[in-house]
């Protein structure tokens, strides 16, 4: 542990160097130099201390939020400093040597640092601080609505054209904003969809992060055919270190009622019948299935009685459980819905065209449709936010899907 520290606070170290050099480079100025230095000091000394008094038995606070965006904003920037002045370094280290060999006397090595460079890195530096402002502020509430037409050769004849509305990881204990969370209760209720499905994570460890907001939640309009959730990773308090075994169990015991008292029926390994008409379709909701987060999920329970022709709507918080259960499952679950990744609420989205986070280096399918086998699931990029607070270029989403009978027409 003690050489992580060492190594870390010699990353730390070289990091503020650089950037140092380059508020040196682009001004002479006494007091923006000792002014920089200052802030910059300030900010390392408040978040090592929240860092280090951080308490597993009280979990992530509002202090905690702004302690991970600081950190993120003071990090990132001059992470983009020192990778320009590094290659600069590159460039002069060579110029030098050249300089050297060819027998042209200089009074240094190495060439002075061009204020140029340093005004680009600057630049180019503003931009991730620029966008975590953003995101601090007006990405982690700029709620969008995305629809997908689905296409299923056997879906009954009844469902055809049937509205499915979908949200994930709610995350309540790191809301801040009354009036934006009621605008995006709001915006579900304008979707006049059949049925709403919640993906689970509806606190970030403790039941009592939902209290302010259940009669927020109530405001959800009844659905003609139900409104039905399933549990994610962080509703089983696996994060927080509990005084007993008791108080844990007390907790999930709370947090399985949130649903019942925001008028959602939570399913754990379950289905339930949806009917319309002379047909019907399965819904399934299973617990967590993680590689890293628990597998309480049990898929084969869940759909006990249910036949491979059966067409069934699958909710599973992590979709790795796509990936490595659900796709290749004998029982043919023609549509998941996941959440869990939050797209990392950091990423570049151009709807249509390029898609890039670095949740994809830990999750296959981790923010839109996916499919395989003639099977989709979908990941839905999230209600709330969790860590760092707030969203850059993966918002929170609302998703309305249409599912329709038929071949998907090229």
């Amino acid at each position: 542990m003690g050489f992580r520290f060492l190594i870390l606070f010699v990353i730390i170290a070289i990091v503020e160097l650089y950037a140092f050099q380059v508020i040196k480079t682009v001004t002479k100025s006494k007091w923006i130099l000792i002014g920089y230095a200052v802030v910059s000091l300030a900010a390392i000394v408040f978040i090592t201390y929240e860092l280090l008094k951080f308490d597993r038995s009280v979990g992530q606070t509002k202090t905690t939020l702004i302690t991970l965006g600081l950190l993120l904003l003071v990090l990132l920037p001059k992470i983009v400093l020192t990778f320009v002045m590094l290659l600069e370094d590159v460039f002069r280290f060579l110029m030098g040597t050249v300089t050297h060999f060819m027998g042209h006397n200089t009074d240094s090595f190495l060439p002075q640092r061009r204020k140029f460079v340093s005004q680009v890195a600057l630049g180019l530096a503003a931009v991730p601080f620029l966008s975590l402002i953003y995101g601090m502020t007006i990405g982690k509430y700029n709620y969008k609505v995305i629809r997908q037409t689905l296409f299923f050769p056997d879906l009954p004849e009844a469902f055809d054209g049937f509205k499915v509305t979908q949200i994930s990881d709610i995350h309540s204990g790191s809301f801040d904003n009354e009036e934006k969370i009621r605008y995006a209760i709001d915006l579900i209720n304008e979707q006049e969809s059949d049925l709403l499905l919640f993906t689970g994570d509806i606190v970030n460890a403790k039941a009592d992060e939902m209290h302010p907001w259940i009669d927020i939640f109530k405001g959800l309009k009844k659905y003609e055919h139900g409104k039905f959730s399933i549990l994610g990773n962080h509703d089983y308090g696996a994060y927080l270190d509990w005084k007993s075994e008791k108080a844990k169990e007390d907790n999930f015991v709370a947090i399985k009622d949130l649903h019942r008292q925001i008028d959602f029926k939570l399913m754990l390994n379950e289905h339930v019948k949806i009917k319309k008409g002379n047909d019907e379709i399965a819904l399934v909701g299973v617990e967590n299935w993680g590689r890293h987060f628990g597998s309480n999920g049990d898929i084969n329970k869940a759909t006990e009685n249910l036949t491979a022709t059966d067409f069934k709507i699958l909710m599973s918080h992590d979709p790795s459980h796509w990936e490595y259960i659900i796709k290749k499952h004998p029982k043919n679950i023609q549509l998941t819905l996941s959440g869990h990744t939050h797209g990392m609420q950091f990423g570049i989205e151009i709807p249509g065209f390029f898609k890039w986070s670095l949740a994809q280096y830990m999750y296959k399918q981790w923010a839109g449709l996916y499919e395989e086998f003639g099977r989709y699931v979908y990941v839905n990029r999230g209600f709330g936010f969790h860590a760092y607070p707030g969203r850059v270029g993966i918002m929170p989403e609302i998703t309305v899907f249409e599912l329709k009978k038929g071949e998907k027409v090229a």
